[in-house]
């Protein structure tokens, strides 16, 4: 792996791309090279729909065998004749992770010094993919794999066109079937169209994402035509590689699904204008792929249920594709939701569990076939509950399993406690994905870093042991937030003796403040499971204790060979006249102490904090005894978002219109309605000293939507703002640095100030952390004394070594206090725990836990196209 640097990248090495680029895409973009030649599909993209055994919906009926836990959920699923069953009703859906190939021709990666490592993540995509498959997962849907070059992802994605492809594919599902012979594993067949993100990009019509800087090029017919060929090549090459079947990607608005909708078909030939014409492109790749590959492989097209975007699909055409779709001979409907570019949550940690299961159920009475249910679930008891009530034949989670590999072998065995849940929360994984980074998980850094930090004996209950120590090893942890929970949980797992120290009564830290934040309850699953966790793996605890020495570890301080610190940060005071006023209070003074702020707040500081305490107190009043625990219901959900959950799927025994979008709702399809708009319990100022959008930092996934809760709130937010001082009625004035606008309206370079007083009842610091690291330097000085003293070998060069022998580590937040970021500090815990597991040299642990981010092939990639393209 490498770190690619713009600034001292010459010209002449990016000419070269460019070029290569053009060449690439253009010689043979529409005509890729196929496996068969197209002359053996002559005459049959009209060609009379080939016969397909109709498959009955499968019996719920509960086996007299089956789970005493979650009997629904680990009863069989019958495909057909021609398929073996599902062991199970869940399914590992698909989610890009970084790993999936790339398409990056030899001569670039010689330009670029790209090494196989660095290209080649085979081995890594097989060990993530049979983790899961060993604890029993169903069914496992890679992610999206495009069938020719113009659908990539990004610039030379991965896809699957060549038999020379294959082979990268055999490497991963032999992996899993020898980790499980009864997972099945299937090939997500994935065209970006115009959410592509390169220059190259083709699309039903020339309309242009939100999404990609580049407007693509409208499909010739002879093109389409083509794509269908390729999307029935990728299949083919998908069962010689060993896949049992394929997901057809036509939801979330990807290329088919760009066909499927006038919002992005304005096409006036036979794939255009009537709804008949505009589903022709997703029936004839079906016909055509399963007149290559055959009946015994299994077919499964995500269908979009609830577009959320002007000019969707209405309720009707959804029913008329599904009834095709079975009629064409997909053998399982997944349900797909909202478009990438809606603007209306669907997976983030602000929406419920299982918010749109009601959109599967009502689709369901439809078709005859096995339909999946999708969208935030994530625990045992909702699969089940789903399952039970006939809402869906099977359940379909992806971010879960990237939370705990062993989600099904721990719910099989009623072990609920156990499971890593889930929260939703986006930051390790799609917000990754979206930039080429590898993917991972907030919770569970080991996800797709399996072959890195291999999985420890304790944990697991599915496979032996990959890792040995050669020392077992007693650690002291001081503090018990995100940091120090991850590192004292990993230590135990790898069986060492840890005791976890902190000065609080209960373990969580920071989580314990994010718990609070409308929408972050979820975080209470994680403190449940390192709770549950560290009792498990023999953590010993010890709360409401203060370490400043090491003899105030009492009797145990000759003991500790390692010394953690995970002690976090403390807020920043801003130097403002008059800062220590009544009115001024943290955001620790608010979540922890539970102060009841006023009417008025101003709040100093626009980060994640910032925007976290704005949403707490647009919903939160302590005086009301509001319950921090309480989810939002489905129905408060579609209300505040403005989704006619009410009218969408229900037609009364009459055809629904061709709007579907509630009364007085003009617009076609998509199942909008207005949102109401309440007036807020509280007027709220948030501010910050920089010029700019507030919230630029956040989440690049979910960033939208905290923005979105603080404009539907009527939060005022300020930029470029001085903070001048606070009067003695605890009344801020603050200073607006304006940019003037020049004749055109644009603005200029030229600034013109403002002046305000804010009256308020209460001023909230947000303004940044500091390290709370100030044990480090004592406790290490401590450490290198008692371990001379300790000294028995006569080679004073022995001695010297082992006495400057790193005995203190800092970790978190005290190592690093930019936010607070429980991504960083999880994985940072968890990586110091393995380094020193593994008797690394204290060269070697800066590398694994604190070295800077090395860029893979994909996000090389990603990175160089925005640089040449000047969109960075």
């Amino acid at each position: 792996m490498i770190k690619i640097t713009f600034h001292s990248t010459s010209t002449h090495r990016l000419r070269p791309l460019g070029k290569l680029m053009m060449r690439q895409c253009r010689s043979g973009i529409s005509n890729s090279t196929k496996y068969y030649s197209s002359t053996t599909r002559k005459n049959h993209l009209h060609h009379t729909p080939v016969k397909v055994k109709m498959q009955r919906r499968a019996s719920t009926t509960v086996a007299a065998t089956s789970n005493q836990y979650y009997p629904h959920t680990f009863t069989p699923l019958d495909l057909g004749p021609d398929i073996s069953p599902l062991p199970n009703r869940v399914i590992m859906g698909s989610m890009h992770c970084g790993l999936e190939g790339h398409s990056i021709p030899p001569l670039l990666s010689n330009l670029l010094s790209l090494s196989k490592k660095e290209t080649d993540h085979s081995t890594d995509l097989a060990a993530y993919y049979a983790e899961r498959a060993a604890a029993g997962t169903g069914l496992i849907v890679t992610g999206g794999i495009s069938p020719n070059k113009t659908g990539w992802l990004t610039p030379f994605g991965s896809k699957l066109t060549t038999p020379s492809e294959v082979q990268f594919h055999k490497t991963v599902t032999s992996t899993v079937y020898q980790s499980n012979p009864e997972t099945k594993m299937i090939l997500q067949i994935l065209h970006a169209g115009r959410y592509s993100y390169h220059p190259f990009n083709k699309s039903a019509s020339a309309v242009k994402s939100p999404l990609s800087p580049f407007v693509p090029r409208a499909m010739s017919l002879s093109e389409v035509q083509s794509t269908i060929e390729d999307y029935a090549n990728c299949a083919k090459l998908a069962k010689e590689a060993g896949y049992q079947g394929v997901e057809l990607m036509g939801s979330e608005g990807y290329l088919i699904h760009q066909f499927l909708c006038p919002k992005t078909n304005s096409r006036t030939d036979e794939y255009g204008g009537s709804y008949t014409n505009r589903i022709r492109f997703a029936l004839e790749i079906i016909r055509e792929t399963k007149r290559v590959v055959g009946n015994d492989f299994l077919i499964m097209f995500r269908l979009s249920m609830l577009d959320l975007v002007e000019n969707g699909s209405t309720w009707d055409e959804i029913i008329q594709l599904a009834k095709e779709l079975e009629h064409a001979g997909v053998t399982i409907v997944n349900t797909g939701i909202g478009w990438h570019e809606a603007r209306i949550p669907t997976i983030a940690t602000s929406v419920p569990r299982g918010a749109f299961t009601w959109v599967t159920e009502r689709l369901k009475p439809h078709v005859s076939i096995p339909i999946v249910t999708s969208n935030r679930i994530n625990t045992p008891r909702h699969i089940e509950s789903i399952l039970q009530s006939g809402k869906a034949d099977l359940v379909s989670m992806a971010r879960p399993f990237l939370a705990d590999e062993e989600f099904m072998s721990k719910m099989k065995a009623g072990k609920d406690d156990e499971i890593n849940t889930c929260i939703a929360c986006n930051q390790a994984c799609l917000d990754h994905a979206f930039v080429g980074k590898r993917a991972s998980c907030l919770v569970n850094p080991r996800a797709c870093h399996e072959l890195e930090l291999p999985k420890p004996t304790i944990q697991t209950t599915t496979a032996a042991s990959t890792i040995k120590h050669k020392k077992k090893l007693n650690i002291a942890v001081l503090g018990a937030g995100p940091a120090g929970l991850s590192c004292a949980l990993t230590f135990g797992q790898l069986d060492h003796n840890v005791t976890l120290f902190d000065k609080a009564d209960a373990l969580g830290g920071q989580f314990n403040m994010a718990k609070r934040i409308p929408g972050k309850q979820e975080f209470y699953e994680t403190l449940r499971y390192f709770d549950t966790m560290l009792d498990k793996v023999g953590v010993k605890r010890c709360f409401n204790t203060q370490i400043e020495t090491l003899s105030d570890f009492g009797e145990d301080y000759q003991k500790f060979d390692k010394i953690i610190l995970a002690t976090g940060v403390l807020p920043r005071t801003p130097s403002i006249p008059n800062v220590s006023h009544p009115k001024v209070v943290t955001y620790l003074d608010v979540l922890q102490k539970k102060i009841i702020c006023g009417d008025r707040v101003a709040i100093i500081g626009a980060g994640g904090i910032g925007f976290d305490i704005a949403e707490y107190l647009l919903h939160h009043d302590d005086s009301l005894g509001l319950n921090d625990k309480m989810p939002i219901e489905v129905a408060d959900f579609m209300k505040e978002w403005g989704v006619d959950d009410a009218h969408w799927g229900v037609t009364n025994g009459s055809s629904s219109s061709s709007t579907d979008c509630g009364k007085g709702e003009e617009k076609r399809g998509g199942g909008l309605i207005p949102s109401p708009q309440p007036k807020p319990k509280r007027k709220i100022y948030l501010m910050q000293r920089k010029q700019g959008k507030l919230g630029a930092t956040l989440g690049r996934t979910t960033g939208w939507i905290h923005r979105a809760h603080i404009n539907k709130g009527q939060v005022e937010t300020i930029a470029g703002c001085t903070y001048d001082r606070i009067d003695d009625d605890g009344n801020l004035h603050i200073t607006i640095q304006h940019k003037k606008k020049n004749k055109g309206g644009d603005s200029g370079k030229d600034e013109e100030e403002e002046k305000r007083v804010l009256e308020v009842d209460h001023i909230v610091t947000c303004a940044g952390q500091i390290k709370n690291d100030s044990l480090q330097k004592t406790l290490e000085e401590q450490m290198i004394a008692r371990s001379k003293k300790q000294q028995h070998s006569t080679d004073k060069q022995q001695q010297e070594q082992q006495a400057n022998q790193k005995h203190v580590y800092v970790i978190g937040g005290a190592y690093k206090a930019s936010e607070l970021d429980a991504k960083f500090a999880i994985n940072m815990g968890t990586r110091l725990a393995y380094a020193i597991h593994g008797e690394f040299d204290d060269n070697q642990v800066e590398q694994m836990v604190y070295g800077e981010h090395k860029m893979d092939a994909e996000e090389t990639m990603l990175n160089l196209l925005m640089k040449l393209s000047g969109k960075k």
